[in-house]
């Protein structure tokens, strides 16, 4: 990823409390060059993502097709979750998406537009947005309604 959305995504994190932590946890995608079907690729990544989630937690995929939420209903459901006390996982897939097996396993899907994003926009895109749920819950400053 450019350094533009490394800066960014560390000035969220670092903005959000320990109790709210946000953590990034790339997978190395699949090399294209390995002569494998777009499936078989998601599949092996799959493998390597359910490596990457900690047990036991909320797990809710990134897609085009999923729930619409305004901030202000992500910072309700932030507090909903912070409640449950669990680790909440937002899974985004490589460019050729998600292996359905992690989709079927997901707790929900959500999407953060109805435009098609970049992965470099979406990091930063939800890192923003949780920050500002965040705010929101919190009566920080940073969202103004």
């Amino acid at each position: 990823m450019p350094a533009w959305v490394e800066t960014a995504w560390d000035d969220y994190a670092k903005r959000l409390p320990p109790d709210c932590a946000l953590e990034l946890r790339e997978v190395k995608p699949e090399p294209r060059t390995t002569g494998k079907t777009p499936a078989q690729m998601m599949a092996a990544e799959a493998r390597r993502i359910e490596a990457a989630i900690p047990a036991g937690a909320l797990r809710l995929t990134l897609d085009e097709r999923g729930r619409d939420l305004t901030t202000m209903a992500l910072s309700q459901r932030l507090e909903q979750w912070r409640g449950e006390g669990r680790d909440v996982v937002f899974l985004v897939g490589g460019p050729d998406g998600l292996d359905s097996s992690l989709k079927a396993a997901s707790d929900g899907q959500i999407r953060l537009s109805s435009l098609t994003l970049p992965h470099p926009m979406v990091r930063v895109v939800l890192a923003e947005q949780l920050y500002r749920a965040w705010a929101i819950m919190t009566n920080h400053p940073y969202h103004r309604a």
